[in-house]
């Protein structure tokens, strides 16, 4: 008995000339996930179009979008169309030879947020989409084939042919993978990416509730000072008034002064007093003095207070400028906020709050700490994690730049090694040497 076939999900890429390429849905996948760049679609803005393929080579359904490309080739990391939901509920299109496709385009979608990524096409590119489709260059089965092949009659291409071009069609360069293993490695892309995304916005929101509790802090401490500087300012208030009064006391102790030894000139010329009454005058007026004076004295030393007084209430000022920010992280991290960071080859790092300060003035050295490596060597394994290349230098000063496998962990990078291909490794230069 003759297994049914199944519907087919593919991506066509058009150009100015119609479809130019064609891959099965699980190999745009991996191109999406990083797994596989496309260099000649470099620094690129390409229109695609996913489709539903019934078994009788038919065009069922179809999705036009579009897909950017960096100067390297790789697919936009933030791209995220859900194409087959779209396909399912998507609207009447043209008759492509099997009835009115089911069409999404920018004209014609049910999601308007979706829209700026879609695009509308011609008659000629739905025309180009069909003769794809059944030119069937990705070595589809169909049902066209498997009823030539009951009957007897010799089929244009063997049914083990057919299956070993649709295999080849299917594999990555470079990978030998089966189809299962890459739709589990692209799922698994998929979570992480998805999980990195939900963290990033846990830690933008923590970073929004820590700025408004920040605001908050600085508001109070704005008032704060706000209420010292206008102690201060009724401070120098009062000191300019004591000022003020030590001066009018003092010029009022100098007219006494004067006063005193004019009344004792006038009384020893006019009435020729007694020299004990002129003593006994002479007395209580020094005394009257020292009385001024000692209140004068007061007066300064209240004066000297009042300027202490005014260099503490500024010293405090500082103190309180100083810790505001520190007070704010300390209050934050006893409500259970916590700071998260990601690096790779380390994971997502939890730093404390004394680490903090540690981990601004330099976050690549508190990474290579965390791996339990120098920042050197970080620094030249996240290199070669990020772009597995041999980095060996050809005598025309080149870098040979074939691909290499990449090593997960900074523990395990050995530069000269890790990062080179067999040819260029330190190991076996020596041996060639020899």
């Amino acid at each position: 008995m003759q297994k049914k076939l199944k519907m087919v999900e593919a991506v066509m890429f058009f150009n100015e000339h119609g479809v130019c390429r064609e891959m099965l849905l699980p190999e745009f996948e991996a191109v999406l996930d990083g797994v596989v760049g496309l260099p000649d679609l470099a620094d690129q803005q390409v229109r695609l179009a996913y489709v539903l393929i019934s078994p009788r080579l038919a065009v069922r359904a179809a999705v036009f979008f579009h897909l950017d490309f960096d100067e390297d080739g790789a697919a936009d990391p933030n791209w995220n169309i859900p194409l087959r939901q779209l396909s399912e509920r998507a609207g009447p299109g043209a008759d492509l030879g099997a009835g009115p496709i089911r069409l999404v385009c920018r004209s014609q979608c049910s999601v308007p947020w979706h829209q700026m990524h879609l695009w509308d096409p011609e008659p000629q590119d739905l025309l180009s989409l069909r003769d794809a489709v059944r030119r069937n260059q990705l070595g589809l089965l169909s049902e066209e084939e498997g009823v030539a092949t009951a009957g007897g009659l010799t089929p244009s291409l063997p049914a083990t042919r057919s299956q070993e071009m649709a295999a080849n069609a299917r594999a990555l360069p470079g990978k030998d993978w089966s189809d299962e293993q890459r739709r589990k490695t692209a799922r698994l892309i998929k979570r992480q990416r998805l999980h990195i995304r939900d963290l990033n916005r846990y830690q933008e929101e923590a970073l929004g509730r820590l700025k408004q509790a920040a605001e908050r802090q600085a508001g109070a401490l704005q008032a704060e000072v706000q209420q010292l500087r206008e102690q201060l300012h009724r401070q120098q208030a009062l000191n300019a008034s004591l000022e003020a009064q030590r001066q009018a006391l003092s010029e009022s102790l100098a007219r006494a002064e004067a006063e005193v030894a004019r009344l004792i000139a006038e009384q020893r010329r006019e009435r020729g007093v007694q020299a004990d009454e002129q003593l006994r005058t002479e007395q209580t007026l020094q005394n009257r003095v020292g009385e001024l004076e000692t209140e004068l004295a007061a007066r300064t030393e209240r004066e000297r207070q009042g300027q202490e007084e005014i260099l503490r209430l500024q010293h405090e000022h500082a103190q309180l400028a100083a810790r505001g920010v520190e007070q704010a992280l300390e209050r934050l991290a006893g409500l259970g906020l916590t700071f998260v960071v990601y690096h790779p080859g380390a994971g997502h790092l939890t730093i404390p709050l004394q680490d903090i300060a540690r981990y601004q003035e330099n976050p690549m050295a508190y990474a290579a700490g965390k791996c339990s490596v120098s920042e050197e060597r970080y620094r030249q394994w996240l290199d070669h994690f990020q772009q597995p290349l041999c980095e060996a230098e050809l005598p025309g000063g080149r870098r040979c730049a074939l691909p290499i496998d990449r090593v997960d962990s900074p523990q395990r990078f050995v530069a000269g090694e890790s990062n080179c291909c067999s040819r260029h490794r330190s190991g076996s230069r020596l041996r060639n040497a020899c």
